[in-house]
């Protein structure tokens, strides 16, 4: 004979604010114009509201170290929009070719990244590993 103990309860799993953490990443050297950096990220969230089916809606932000403007990047719903289910998982975000600002052969940066749930809470952020952009 055997017994279980469940807890049920209504509390989520997570925060509700989003926690992401860099699982791995494509390459720390890039030549400019050509190569995409590839990052996958872990994700979970309390209560499901990552991403949005409002495709104007940028949800991911990513701050290049050598620049004052982030770039901001589409996140598709990783739960249905209604649910409130605690999630978690893995997502592969590609980030668009870059380029060498100044005039040497090369230049090193990192980026950050933070995640903005639809409710409006801000993950923690998450910073890569030096990437060094190399001129074509």
């Amino acid at each position: 004979s055997w017994a279980s103990c469940e807890k049920i309860s209504d509390e989520p799993a997570f925060s509700v604010e989003p926690h992401i953490r860099l699982d791995s990443l494509s390459a720390t050297e890039l030549v400019e114009f050509e190569d995409q950096l590839h990052l996958w990220i872990w994700y979970e969230d309390g209560d499901g509201d990552l991403g949005t089916s409002d495709p104007d809606l940028n949800l991911i932000t990513v701050q290049d170290a050598r620049l004052s403007t982030p770039d901001t990047y589409y996140l598709p719903p990783l739960a249905p929009e209604q649910a409130r289910v605690s999630i978690q998982g893995r997502i592969e975000l590609v980030l668009a070719p870059t380029f060498v600002l100044g005039n040497a052969p090369s230049e090193t940066t990192t980026f950050t990244i933070w995640f903005t749930d639809r409710a409006g809470h801000e993950s923690n952020h998450i910073v890569t590993p030096p990437i060094t952009i190399l001129k074509q």
